[in-house]
């Protein structure tokens, strides 16, 4: 065996005339395809020695069949030359650095030396068009040079000067060919090209390379007519037009229809190898569509390099429409039946379960409802020959069956699948699910499990993925199941909670003290797979009552302690004091919910206090049941109680409306009076602030508080019998603002954190009067949405909108492009075993993962150590 070697360089080069000829089998002459029985012509373009495509036939160069045959190159030689329009910037540059008579670099020795340095010195650099003087005298031949022109896409002109008049003289390709050829070996170096595998005449092309079939086929339409590639379409124009120039040629035409037929064939080769070209128009289909020619087919996101190699379209792959059910566990996904039939899972027979597999296959490939047992698809034999099951051929293969073969069986209630929703933008987007086969024509999952996804139900769609082997199914449950990723390597922290209804409805249940008679206890728990209800928290009239916090308790693992303060308790206005005082701490004993409420900082997604605790004490599989069981307890509890929210949800009464009124009165006037003070020229300018920035800095600061004020008079009226204010005190969604701008009133809108200067002559709209600073004539809207906006407030409400979704579009499109560039200079980074970080050629980056060796997954918020449950365990051990 010859000794491992190791690659040292690649060099990449041009293809010269000469190469071109020796790797094509075949001169291709005929601009036809195919004669009146479907036969290729032989010197045509399909020509049976570049390659078959069709089945029956045999290639002609390498005698195989269409599946076996690469395809071969031929050739088009052309009658004159043309340029290769991919070259352009560079024969520009040669032609400008170069003498026009000896072709050699218009530098001396000594010039040369001292630009690129010596070939000891490895510090220079390769010369440019900028160390080249222009229009100077040639070093080597005294030739005067003259001034190079060039417009896109390929024309090339001198500047001469006749008469004492410019005058621009067209360069042919012929003429720049003869001057690149010129341009010795030694000259070419220091220019930073390779003479070894690449000469600079090679980018006029004098012969056209031909593709193999294999890489433009024809297809045959329904009509049974041949529709050729785009390629093809070209190469046709090419041969075509290169013909009319042979025979123009050599009937010796006029030099003006030679030169139209020249420029048309430049145009046309042009367009071949690149149909984006600047200043040449497109080569387009009879209707109307540009054709994806040779450059085409390679750059951008549907290219070949991004839309073939590093992204494709897969096997074993479904996709369709998302929808909630919050009765699956976060872990699962709800399969349709009509996915479940399709998708296989390929199962080797062994003598272990020959006689399931030979069952599974009697059952055939229609599955008639969700509750019959899974069947199977194809067989494959040890020859790796497909049978296809129909209801003719089970039982005779089901018989046939024996170790060796493989079933493709459907997918079956616990199959481990890939989830994914793009854009996937961390790890979390692409998790292993368990299967479980449902009715309908939807994805299924647990709205628990949206927030790492990012997911929603207004038509979002996700894509499944049957994972093929053993390795990848035991890869995928222990790596990427949702049990596994509950902590977010981005802030330590869980990133599946509960959402929404599940944060109202456990904070509905949670608040205050409630005693449930034990049918309603056991209404609260019957999902949540408890084995026996605690004892009673008290007994009135030989009546059993179990507390809200009781009932909570009994989804909780029994040895967890902690402590933490409430976020739904801020000693507002909202509640009665006394109850914030007494709830304010959740504190957790043994197991048992003592005091406090649960809302969003306790369960929900991205805060979890209690999640995040029993992930860390208890393990991944303990807390992936609690969630599943707080989502439920939360579910019975919102329905327990009803939960709605409506218009009139936001009606105050006369008395809060004409306090609201007063605020914005006193407001307006406060507004006013500041206004009067910098016309008189008594404002005070704030530290390194003119006087202008703060006068809108005060208007700024009493609108805003003018707005918060009339937030607090809707907050104190709703209370938390109020819908909206449950949901903004508990974290599920919204906030007091919201509440504010819907009770109360909008307030001040913004444009780049200013108010709204720009319109017209010194004013916002044409109804104000010039330099009118108030606060209507800059934004501020008084109304609330429940109210109405009268049409000036809506405009200015529209144009502070307008920024939030020019935003939104512009950050997107920028993050994903950094993402996108990241990942590619990041991709080859790897941890390696000893916990340094290296390049794939073992080259150390960092000498300890993250420079404190820290996984992100196992901090606690950030932390690299869950500090606080320590210190919890300390001091309850110590109790």
């Amino acid at each position: 065996m010859p000794s491992p070697k190791r690659i040292g360089q690649i060099e990449f080069g041009l293809l010269s005339p000469k190469e071109i000829r020796e790797m094509s089998v075949r001169k291709i002459i005929w601009a036809d395809t195919y004669d009146d029985d479907g036969f290729p012509y032989p010197q045509g373009l399909m020509d049976l020695n570049l390659g078959v495509i069709d089945p029956g036939l045999r290639c002609k160069t390498c005698d195989q069949k269409a599946s076996d045959c690469p395809g071969h190159f031929g050739h088009i030689e052309l009658a004159k030359p043309v340029i290769h329009v991919g070259y352009t910037r560079l024969i520009r540059k040669l032609l400008r650095v170069t003498c026009r008579a000896c072709g050699r670099v218009l530098l001396s020795p000594e010039e040369v030396e001292k630009v690129v340095g010596t070939e000891d010195d490895q510090t220079g650099d390769l010369l440019s068009e900028k160390d080249v003087k222009k229009e100077r005298v040639c070093p080597h031949c005294g030739e005067q040079q003259l001034k190079i022109n060039f417009e896109k896409p390929t024309t090339f002109s001198e500047v001469m000067v006749e008469d004492g008049k410019k005058v621009e003289h067209k360069l042919t390709p012929a003429d720049i060919r003869a001057r690149l050829e010129k341009i010795p070996n030694e000259d070419l170096i220091p220019l930073g090209i390779n003479p070894d595998v690449a000469r600079p005449e090679w980018t006029i092309l004098t012969v056209l390379p031909v593709p193999p079939v294999t890489m433009r086929p024809s297809i045959i339409l329904e009509n049974g007519q041949r529709s050729e590639d785009d390629l093809t379409h070209k190469l046709v124009d090419i041969i075509r037009i290169n013909q009319r120039f042979k025979e123009n040629q050599d009937a010796g035409a006029p030099q003006l229809i030679i030169e139209d037929l020249w420029e048309l064939l430049q145009y046309h080769v042009t367009t071949y190898l690149d149909n984006e070209v600047a200043g040449c128009p497109p080569a387009r289909h009879r209707s109307g569509r540009p054709l994806k020619t040779l450059s085409q087919r390679l750059k951008g996101k549907d290219g070949r390099f991004r839309g073939s190699l590093s992204g494709k379209r897969v096997n074993f792959s479904s996709r369709t429409v998302i929808s909630p059910d919050p009765n699956l566990s976060v872990s699962q996904v709800g399969v349709p039946r009509a996915v479940a039939n399709e998708m296989t899972v390929p199962v080797r027979v062994t003598p272990y379960n020959i006689e399931e597999l030979r069952q599974i296959v009697r059952n055939g490939p229609t599955r008639p409802d969700v509750n019959a047992p899974c069947g199977a698809n194809y067989v494959i034999r040890p020859d790796n020959r497909r049978l296809r099951l129909g209801a003719d051929n089970l039982d005779t293969v089901a018989d046939m069956i024996e170790p060796g073969y493989t079933v493709e069986r459907q997918l079956r209630d616990g199959d481990v699948v890939l989830f994914n929703r793009q854009p996937s933008l961390h790890r979390m987007s692409i998790m292993a699910h368990r299967v479980k086969v449902m009715e309908g024509r939807t994805f299924r999952l647990n709205p628990a499990v949206c927030p790492p996804y990012n997911a929603d139900f207004d038509g979002d769609e996700m894509n499944m993925h049957v994972p093929q082997t053993e390795e990848a199914r035991a890869e995928a449950s222990i790596l990427i199941s949702v049990q596994e990723n509950i902590l977010s390597p981005r802030f330590g922290g869980p990133i599946i909670g509960g959402i929404h209804d599940h944060v109202s409805g456990i904070f509905m249940l949670t608040h205050d003290l409630r005693w449930f008679t034990k049918e309603q206890a056991l209404y609260l728990l019957r999902y949540t797979g408890i084995e026996r209800m605690p004892e009673p928290g008290k007994v009135e009239d030989g009546v059993e009552y179990w507390s809200n916090k009781q009932v909570f308790s009994v989804i909780l693992p029994e040895n967890l302690n902690m402590v933490f303060h409430a976020s739904s308790c801020q000693n507002c206005d909202t509640c009665k004091k006394e109850v914030c005082e007494r709830d304010a701490y959740v504190r957790i004993i043994d197991g048992k919910l003592e005091s406090g409420t649960i809302d969003k900082k306790a369960i929900g997604a991205f805060d979890g206090q209690v999640v995040n605790r029993i992930i860390r004490q208890q393990g991944m599989k303990r807390a992936t049941k609690f969630i599943d069981d707080f989502t439920k307890l939360s579910i019975r509890g919102i329905m327990l109680d009803g939960f709605s929210f409506g218009i009139d949800d936001e009606d105050l009464s006369k008395t809060e409306y004409g306090q609201i009124d007063e605020v914005l009165k006193n407001a307006a006037l406060d507004v006013e009076r500041r206004i009067r003070i910098y016309e008189d020229g008594q404002l005070e300018p704030m530290p390194g602030r003119t006087v202008e920035e703060t006068l809108e800095m005060q208007i700024m600061q009493v609108l805003g508080k003018a707005r918060d004020q009339t937030g607090q008079i809707a907050g104190r009226h709703l209370g938390l019998g109020n819908s909206a204010v449950v949901m903004a005190v508990s974290g599920a969604r919204g906030s007091m603002l919201n509440l504010t701008q819907m009770a109360g009133c909008i307030g001040q809108q913004s444009v780049r954190g200013e108010r709204i200067v720009r319109g017209y002559d010194d004013r916002t709209l044409p109804h104000f009067k010039k330099g009118d600073r108030g606060s209507d004539a800059h934004g501020f809207i008084q109304h609330s949405y429940k109210g109405g906006l009268n049409p000036t407030e809506f405009f200015f409400h529209a144009i502070g909108g307008r920024e939030g979704l020019v935003d939104t579009a512009v950050r997107t499109s920028q993050s994903g492009y950094l993402q996108r560039r990241m990942i590619n200079a990041l991709q080859d980074l790897k941890v390696a075993y000893d916990g340094t970080v290296r390049s794939t050629g073992g080259k150390i980056i960092q000498f300890e993962y993250g420079e404190d060796g820290t996984d992100p997954t196992k901090s606690a918020f950030g932390d690299p150590v869950d500090v606080k449950g320590i210190v919890e365990s300390i001091l309850k051990e110590e109790v």
